[in-house]
C-alpha cells in the first residue's frame, strides 16, 4: 500500500521497537567480510565495590538506538555503517560466578574476532573484562600500548586479577607495553611501580583536550594499541551509575574529544566499562557510554593499518 513504510524502514526509525542490538546491527557471529564487532560481557563478579555491572552491555545496546540515527554520529559527516560492516556479536557465555569461565571464553571470542582482522569493542561488565580481550589481541597484534581513561591505575599488585589488578597482570604477561602507553583521568592512589605516563584528572583540566591529545599521540606513535575506557574516568555529574564514582573527574565533552583525537591511531580494539544502571536511573551513563562506543569504532575506522578504504 503507497504510504506505508516496510517493517526494516519503521525500526530503523523508531528507537523503542524491534530487538535493541547495538546501534541497530546484524546480530550474528560469522566474522565473513566483518569490520568490526560489538560483544557485551555481563560481569560484576570480580568488583570490589558496587555491583550492577552485568546489566551494563544490556543498557547500552538499548540506550545506542536513541543516539542520533543509525549509522551517524555526530561530529561525524558519513555513515559508518554504509562504508563498513558492524556486528552485534552478542554476549560472552559464561556460567554465573565463574570468573576462570568468563575470562576464557572472552579470550577465545576475542581471539577469533582478532584473528578475523576485526576490530573490537567489548561492552562492560566490570573492568576486568578488558584483559582477556587485550590478551587476545597481543597474541595476534603483539604486545599492544594502552589508553586507558580511568579514575583508577588498575596496576595494583594482587594475588588475584580483579578490577584494579589486571593491567599490572597484563604488564608482567608481556601483553601491554607500559612505555608506551598512557593513563588519563586518574584521581586515586597511583602505584610506585607505574610504569604507565600518567595524567590526573586535575592535570587534565588545566591541559584541555588538545594538549592530552598531543600527548597520548607522543607516547604511543604509531604502534598498535587498545583503548580502554572506565566510565568512573570523567566525573560522576555526567556518568554517575557506575560501581565506584569518584568526584572531581573530566567532563563528557572533554572525553569525546579526546577520543577524537585518537584517529590516526593504530587501534585494533578497545571497551566501555563499569556502567552500573542500577545507579542511574536517568539512563544517562548508558547513553553516554553508546556515544562513546561510538566514537571508538569511528577511531577504529580511521587506523592506517586497516587500510579500510581499499575494502
Amino acid at each position: 500500500m503507497t504510504g506505508i513504510l516496510d517493517s526494516n524502514s519503521i525500526l530503523a526509525r523508531v528507537p523503542y521497537q524491534g530487538i535493541p542490538t547495538f546501534w541497530r546491527a546484524e546480530h550474528t557471529q560469522d566474522l565473513t567480510a566483518v569490520d568490526f564487532a560489538v560483544y557485551g560481557v555481563p560481569c560484576d563478579i570480580e568488583i570490589v565495590n558496587r555491583p550492577g555491572t552485568r546489566y551494563g552491555p544490556r543498557a547500552i545496546r538499548e540506550q545506542s538506538l536513541y543516539v542520533g540515527f543509525t549509522g551517524v554520529h555526530w561530529p561525524f559527516d558519513y555513515d559508518l555503517l554504509q562504508r563498513h560492516k558492524l556486528i552485534d556479536y552478542g554476549d560472552i557465555p559464561f556460567y554465573p560466578g565463574q570468573v576462570d569461565q568468563m575470562l576464557a571464553n572472552t579470550e577465545k571470542h576475542v581471539g577469533l574476532m582478532s584473528a578475523a582482522g576485526v576490530g573490537t569493542l567489548g561492552l562492560g561488565g566490570d573492568h576486568l573484562v578488558a584483559y582477556p580481550a587485550i590478551k587476545a589481541h597481543a597474541k595476534h597484534h603483539g604486545k599492544l600500548s594502552l589508553i586507558h581513561f580511568d579514575a583508577h591505575t588498575d596496576t595494583h599488585e594482587a594475588k588475584h586479577l580483579n578490577h584494579g589488578s589486571m593491567f599490572w597482570y597484563g604488564v608482567k604477561e608481556g601483553l601491554i607495553d607500559p612505555d608506551t602507553s598512557i593513563q588519563i583521568g586518574i584521581r586515586t592512589l597511583i602505584p610506585p611501580d607505574d610504569r604507565f605516563t600518567v595524567l590526573t584528572s586535575h592535570q587534565c583540566l588545566d591541559m584541555g583536550s588538545k594538549a592530552i591529545v598531543e600527548k597520548v599521540r607522543q607516547i604511543v606513535g604509531d604502534r598498535k594499541c587498545y583503548i580502554s575506557l572506565d566510565v568512573d574516568g570523567m566525573d560522576p555529574a555526567f556518568a554517575p551509575g557506575t560501581g565506584t564514582p569518584m568526584p572531581g573527574g573530566i567532563t563528557s565533552a572533554m572525553q569525546r574529544e579526546i577520543l577524537w583525537g585518537t584517529h590516526g591511531l593504530n587501534i585494533v580494539g578497545g571497551d566501555v566499562v563499569e556502567v552500573s544502571p542500577p545507579y542511574d536511573p536517568s539512563h544517562i551513563t548508558a547513553i553516554l557510554g553508546a556515544s562513546i562506543g561510538m566514537d571508538i569504532i569511528y577511531a577504529m575506522a580511521a587506523a592506517p593499518f586497516r587500510n579500510l578504504s581499499s575494502k
